[in-house]
């Protein structure tokens, strides 16, 4: 089974620590981001597309042939955003099922088995603050219907977090420019008012790592975790 990694993106919230390394591989407690992401992949994970632009070159040389295990291929981002970043990864992906993840997660290789376990899904957790989230809607069967991103007021808590698995039809929808910019979600968004994507609740949720003081936040529940 093949995995998309989205790792394409500036990190402009995390400057300064962005200005010279993209954002997958700062790290966190000695361990870059990309390598938690590729160390939750469960054994069927066999394949890895990774979406690289800003300051590429250097997750290229970082991986190297170090994840033996995996067949690790590159696809050119976009400047147009996540969208069509993701977009890029189409020539890789051929009527199957896959998993994304975003490439500034950690996420626990129990929520990825989880969310695997399922035929569509994606991780979700519960939040106190709707307005700063995607939030999930779901119809009576507990799939989800519609995904709101940041709404002023919400009945929902349930937010979306950045592990997801899907169908290569998502490529049948068209990116919508939201705000200036073209988001993977909207692609997503339209994917669960047609097709039975189920929300799995995280286990272990660590939260956006965004900014500098989000990966100071993050080191300490890793080793909380660990203790």
């Amino acid at each position: 089974m093949k995995a998309v990694i989205l790792a394409a993106g500036e990190g402009i919230r995390m400057r300064p620590l962005t200005l010279t390394i993209p954002k997958p591989l700062l790290k966190v407690n000695g361990k870059p981001i990309i390598e938690y992401i590729l160390e939750s992949f469960p054994p069927q994970i066999d394949e890895v597309i990774i979406v690289v632009k800003y300051l590429g070159f250097q997750i290229k040389k970082h991986l190297g042939n170090k994840y033996r295990n995996l067949k690790i291929k590159y696809a050119q981002g976009s400047d147009k955003g996540t969208a069509y970043s993701f977009l890029a990864a189409k020539i890789y992906l051929h009527n199957e099922r896959f998993l994304l993840v975003y490439g500034d997660e950690i996420p626990d290789p129990i929520d990825v088995q989880n969310c695997l376990a399922k035929d569509l899904s994606i991780l979700t957790f519960k939040t106190q603050s709707p307005q700063a989230c995607g939030i999930a809607y779901l119809r009576k069967d507990g799939t989800i219907v519609k995904i709101i991103e940041k709404p002023q007021k919400s009945k929902s808590d349930l937010a979306v977090d950045g592990v997801i698995v899907l169908n290569t039809d998502i490529f049948n929808y068209l990116p919508q420019l939201t705000k200036g910019e073209y988001y993977f979600s909207t692609l997503v968004g339209s994917f669960v008012r047609d097709y039975p994507v189920v929300p799995v609740l995280a286990r272990n949720f660590i939260g956006d790592i965004t900014s500098p003081h989000d990966l100071m936040r993050v080191r300490r529940l890793l080793r909380l975790r660990h203790q």
